[in-house]
C-alpha cells in the first residue's frame, strides 16, 4: 500500500492511530498515498509545544520572521508546476489551475514576509499632562486553522502566512479529502528557521481532531473555511472558552446580466464562474441573474458554451472541467439536479455522470432555466458545476433578486452603465462586488470575506488579516520631569 504521511507535531513527523487512503478523483485506481490519522493525545502534545513555540517565536526579530516567510513562499512558486500537479491529481481541478494555486500560495506568504517589516505602531499624547500613550499589536497565540479541499493550499496559505507573520503559533487542521497537499506544504514549512511545535500538522476527521481542537481552552483563535453548519458548530463551541473565531462560509452568489451588457463577456463569465473548477468555489456564480431584453440570447450561447466544456481526467490537455472530489459530492450533486426538476426547473444541458478513459466523478456543467429566486437550488449552496438563470424585467429587480439570500460573499453585474455599475456596486450587499468580471477570483493583498450567512469575524487577507491575528494593547508612559 505504500509508506504512510505522517502528521508533523512538535517539529516532529510522527505516525497516527490510523490512516485513510487518499485516491484520484480522476482515476480511482490510482492510490496517491495513505495518511495518518492525529489522536486526542497527539493533538495535546502539539497543543502544548506551540505555546511555548509562540513565545519563542514572538521574540525573533522581524527580520528573521521575514525570511522564514520569504523562503516558503519562494519555493512554493518554484514548484508550483510539481506541487500543483499533485493538487490537481488529489482534487480534481484542472492543472492549470491547481499549478495557479500553489503559485499564488506563494504569493500569499511572500506578501506577509514583506508585512513583517511593516507592523508600525500608534502614538498620542494623553489627556493627562505629561503623559504619552503607545498603541501597539501583539500576537493572539495559539490559533486554529481548519481549511478545506476545494482550494488546499491557497486558503490554508491565506491563514498561515499571516498568522505566522503576526508572531503566532499554528494548529494546521487540513481537509481530510486533501492530505497531500497539506503534507507538501507542510514539509517546506518544517525545513524553515522556527522554534519546533510552533507549526503542526493534526489531520483527521472534522467530528474528532476538528472538534477537539474548537474545544480546546489552549487555542486562543479559530480561523475556519467550509460549510454554514459546521462553523456555526465552531463558533457555538468556542464561545464557551471565548476563543476568537474568523468563519468563511457558504455562498450564493449572483451574476447579474443587463440589457446593454457585453453578452458574449457576459457568457465568458458565466461559464468560468459557475463552472471554473467544477463549481466547487465559495465565489462561484450559481445564479445567473438575466435582463429579459437579452435572456433568450444568453442562454443560447451558455447552453451551446456549456456543452462544448470538455470534461475529463485533471491532468489531461484541454481539460476544463476536472471531476468533482469525491463520490459523496458526486452524489450531493445528483441530487440537486433532481431537486431543480422536481422544483420545475428545466434542465437545458448537462448536470449528468459521464464516463472517461478512467474511472472517475465526472459530471457535466448543468443550467437551469426557467427557475425562480424561491427555488432551493436558487437558495442553497450546490458546490456543483450547476447554474440557475433567473429572468428579470429591470434592473431594479434584478438588485433586489441578487439581494434575496441569506448569504452575501460576492456578487458582480455586465453592464456599460456606468450609473448602474455604481448604484450595483454600493447597492449589492455582500462582502466582494465586480463590475464586468467573474465573480470568481480575488487579489491577496485586499480584504476578503462576506455578509450574512458568508462570514463572520474580521476579514481575511491584505492588512485587513491583522484584526483577527493580533491583539491590540494601549501602554501609558509618564516620563517624568526633567531636573
Amino acid at each position: 500500500m505504500g509508506q504512510t504521511q505522517h502528521n508533523f507535531i512538535t517539529g516532529k513527523w510522527v505516525a497516527g492511530t490510523g490512516e485513510v487512503e487518499n485516491r484520484n478523483p480522476s482515476d480511482l485506481s490510482d492510490l496517491i498515498g495513505v495518511y495518518a490519522q492525529a489522536s486526542g493525545d497527539q493533538l495535546e502534545e502539539a497543543l502544548d509545544a506551540a505555546a511555548a513555540a509562540q513565545k519563542e517565536w514572538a521574540g525573533y526579530g522581524m527580520e528573521r520572521k521575514q525570511a522564514v516567510l520569504m523562503a516558503i513562499g519562494n519555493e512554493l512558486m518554484a514548484r508550483a508546476e510539481e506541487l500543483g500537479t499533485l493538487l490537481s491529481r488529489e482534487e480534481g481541478k484542472p492543472l492549470a489551475e491547481g499549478k495557479g494555486e500553489v503559485f499564488r500560495a506563494g504569493q500569499f506568504f511572500t506578501y506577509y514576509a514583506a508585512e513583517c517589516l511593516r507592523q508600525l505602531g500608534e502614538n498620542a499624547d494623553s489627556v493627562r499632562p505629561g503623559i504619552e500613550v503607545d498603541v501597539r499589536r501583539e500576537p493572539i497565540g495559539t490559533v486554529a486553522i481548519i481549511s478545506p479541499w476545494n482550494f488546499p493550499t491557497a486558503t490554508a496559505s491565506w491563514k498561515i502566512a499571516p498568522a505566522l507573520c503576526y508572531g503566532n503559533a499554528v494548529i494546521w487542521k487540513p481537509a481530510n479529502v486533501t492530505p497531500a497537499s497539506a503534507v507538501a506544504l507542510t514539509e517546506i514549512i518544517s525545513r524553515q528557521d522556527i522554534p519546533a511545535g510552533l507549526f503542526n500538522l493534526v489531520m483527521g476527521a472534522g467530528r474528532d481532531v476538528g472538534q477537539r481542537l474548537v474545544d480546546s481552552p489552549k487555542i486562543n483563535a479559530i480561523s475556519f473555511t467550509g460549510s454554514v453548519p459546521v462553523g456555526k458548530g465552531i463558533a457555538a463551541s468556542a464561545v464557551q472558552n471565548l476563543t476568537k473565531v474568523q468563519l468563511e462560509m457558504g455562498s450564493k452568489n449572483a451574476l447579474a446580466v443587463m440589457d446593454d451588457g457585453d453578452i458574449d463577456l457576459a457568457v465568458t463569465l458565466a461559464l468560468g464562474g459557475a463552472f471554473g473548477g467544477s463549481g466547487q468555489k465559495c465565489t462561484a456564480s450559481s445564479r445567473l441573474i438575466v435582463h429579459a431584453g437579452v435572456h433568450d440570447a444568453f442562454v443560447e450561447k451558455l447552453i451551446k458554451g456549456a456543452e462544448a466544456m470538455k470534461v475529463d481526467h485533471a491532468l489531461a490537455d484541454g481539460t476544463q472541467i476536472g471531476p468533482v472530489v469525491s463520490e459523496q459530492q458526486l452524489g450531493e450533486n445528483l441530487a440537486y439536479v433532481d431537486l431543480g426538476k422536481s422544483e420545475g426547473a428545466e434542465l437545458a444541458c448537462g448536470g449528468v455522470r459521464v464516463e472517461r478513459a478512467t474511472e472517475g466523478y465526472y459530471m457535466t456543467p448543468g443550467v437551469f432555466l426557467n427557475t425562480n429566486n424561491d427555488m432551493r437550488i436558487n437558495r442553497e449552496e450546490m458546490f456543483a458545476p450547476l447554474a440557475a438563470v433567473i429572468k428579470v424585467d429591470s434592473y431594479d429587480e434584478a438588485l433586489a433578486t441578487v439581494n434575496d439570500t441569506n448569504f452575501g460573499l460576492t456578487a458582480g453585474i455586465v453592464t456599460q452603465n456606468l450609473a448602474r455599475a455604481t448604484h450595483f456596486r454600493r447597492n449589492a450587499r455582500t462582502g466582494v462586488v465586480t463590475v464586468n468580471l467573474p465573480t470568481a477570483g480575488t487579489d491577496y493583498h485586499v480584504p476578503f470575506g462576506g455578509r450574512g450567512d458568508s462570514s463572520y469575524g474580521p476579514r481575511e487577507q491584505g492588512t485587513y488579516a491583522k484584526e483577527f491575528y493580533t491583539t491590540v494593547k494601549t501602554a501609558y508612559i509618564s516620563a517624568g520631569t526633567p531636573e
